[in-house]
């Protein structure tokens, strides 16, 4: 039973709100591999897998060698075990950056500069405490000369909350309307102010969006500077909210319905049919509209039509209810850049819109984690190449719990248990199967629209297209470079960014391991492209799709 633990420990992290802080000293050499876990559990706060050891704090702060901790020593090093060995920032005035104009919030040229003055200076304590719950801190930020007041900040994310410490950046929201509802920074009144967790390179969400905007809807982002109450906090991939603003520029209206499907390694949001009770649905699909009845049963109605036609009917019966060709295209990006927190391998994270019509949309929504190997969590793989049960073949479902795991996270395993080695081997996969995860009934667009011909050849026809235009290192490079160049003065002076600078600048070309309990194998930008391309490309389902 112990051998599970770290792994039912973090679906029921991710499964409920975080009801603690972070192990101290998360990540650093000293206190070894950062764990998982509620408090008293190893891996939670006095605890930790991989940091077994008696953390050695006496020498490091007894100042005047007395082997006794005064009242000013024990503040010291009380203050690093809750924050970690983190430096402040370099400190920012407006007067210190460039001031912009007209130029678009979400340029990719522009670098801004985010002021944000908390009234208290345990700001960063307040929010963890707010995390997941509709509590908002308010804010005055300062942007290019202009004052915003009353503007609401949470914590967003859920690993990329739960699994960084306080100290270190996390992912920020930040509501410009909570009191003046018609207030808006450059006609966007949400921001989603991005850590780039597992992803040293800052730049996956930016390069992944930028390619999804080619074939369907999806959100801008580009790069801000923040600071908070004086210090710089570095780099934020600021991306574009999922809300009415977002649709009002794709759609002819912005009425309807929203839902959002939150990230969880058992979410059940691959629209398979639940029944005709709409109380089901609203666990894994989390309405942002109004509560509408109606928009839960149109829910119902699509979800039942998917699941109940048969294959030679469905494509006809789903036109007025679904974008078909969009979804096609959603679920080749997600698959292309081996999504690891998309639809094929979690069912989860992404975002839905009925129009004013009638009909469904998908939208991609957690983008950090493309462009990268497969997703090796916990010490077991998907299966060769992504398939097998856990993964890219048939039954492409991750097994709960997982057969023939043994030993604490963070520590090589032997081979799991769909036959090759697990996340301890660090073993760099791109195949996953374009058709991962098909013959899964809880993905049910993968299951259902692939098993109509037609359809599943224009799916692959999408693969193709998009891996011949942007799993193309010619191509993908220039953009890389630019957006680094743009950003690198600030990430090599930041001090609570979550991977170390040799990360930044090297990941592009060379495998650098991501830091984290979750970070995973560190294969280089341009390795996972040119890998990523020559297998797809040469796929007997793909390549012949000219």
């Amino acid at each position: 039973m112990f051998r599970y633990l770290g792994l039912l420990t973090m679906v029921w992290m991710m499964a409920r709100p975080p009801l603690y802080a972070q192990p101290p000293g998360f990540g650093s050499p000293e206190f070894g591999p950062p764990g998982f876990g509620p408090p008293g559990m190893r891996g939670g706060p006095g605890g930790g897998f991989g940091s077994g050891a008696e953390k050695k704090v006496l020498k490091r702060f007894d100042l005047n060698k007395d082997k006794v901790l005064d009242k000013a020593e024990r503040a010291a090093a009380r203050e690093f075990l809750t924050k970690g060995d983190v430096k402040p920032g370099p400190r920012l005035t407006p007067t210190d950056v460039k001031t912009y104009g007209d130029e678009k919030l979400y340029d990719l040229t522009v670098l801004r500069t985010l002021f944000l003055e908390f009234e208290n200076a345990d700001w960063e304590k307040e929010l963890e405490i707010f995390h997941h719950t509709d509590v908002e801190v308010p804010v005055t930020l300062r942007v290019d000369g202009k004052i915003y007041r009353n503007v609401g900040v949470h914590f967003r994310g859920n690993s990329s909350f739960m699994m960084v410490p306080a100290g270190r950046k996390r992912s920020l929201n930040l509501s410009l309307d909570l009191v003046n509802k018609n207030q808006n920074l450059g006609g966007y009144r949400t921001l989603n102010l991005l850590n780039s967790n597992s992803d040293p390179s800052f730049v996956r969400s930016v390069l992944f969006l930028q390619a999804a905007r080619d074939y369907l809807p999806a959100p801008k982002a580009n790069f801000v500077r923040v600071v908070i109450n004086g210090e710089s906090w570095g780099v934020y991939v600021n991306a574009q909210q999922f809300n009415t603003d977002f649709l009002a520029e794709w759609f002819p209206s912005s009425k309807g319905a929203r839902w959002k499907t939150p990230g969880n390694p058992m979410a059940r949001a691959g629209l398979k049919y639940l029944g005709d009770d709409p109380a089901p649905y609203k666990r894994p699909y989390e309405i942002k509209s109004k509560d509408d009845p109606a928009a839960w049963a149109a829910l119902v109605r699509l979800c039942k039509v998917i699941d109940r036609t048969p294959p030679g009917e469905l494509e006809s019966a789903l036109a007025p209810l679904l974008d078909v060709e969009s979804t096609l295209k959603f679920l080749a990006l997600d698959k292309v850049f081996q999504n690891a927190d998309g639809y094929w391998t979690r069912a989860s994270d992404y975002n839905i819109f009925l129009d004013e019509k009638g009909k469904f949309h998908l939208f991609p929504h957690d983008t950090n984690e493309t462009w990268r190997p497969e997703e090796q969590m916990m010490g077991f793989g998907r299966g060769p190449g992504g398939g097998g049960p856990g993964g890219g073949g048939p039954g492409g479902g991750m097994p709960f719990p997982p057969p023939s795991i043994s030993g604490p996270p963070g520590m090589p395993f032997p081979a799991g248990p769909m036959g090759r080695p697990g996340a301890g081997s660090r073993e760099h996969n791109v195949k996953v199967d374009p058709f991962a995860g098909e013959q899964d009934p809880e993905k049910a667009l993968l299951h259902k629209l692939l098993a109509v011909p037609s359809l599943r050849a224009k799916y692959a026809g999408y693969v193709h297209e998009i891996s011949s235009k942007w799993l193309d290192w010619a191509r993908v490079e220039p953009l890389a470079r630019q957006y680094q160049a743009l950003i690198a003065a600030d990430v090599r002076a930041d001090t609570r960014k979550n991977d170390s600078l040799e990360a930044f600048e090297k990941s592009l070309t060379e495998d650098v391991a991501v830091q984290g309990p979750m970070g995973g194998p560190g294969m280089s930008l341009k390795r996972f492209v040119e890998e990523r391309r020559a297998y797809l490309l040469s796929h007997p389902e793909i390549r012949r799709k000219n």
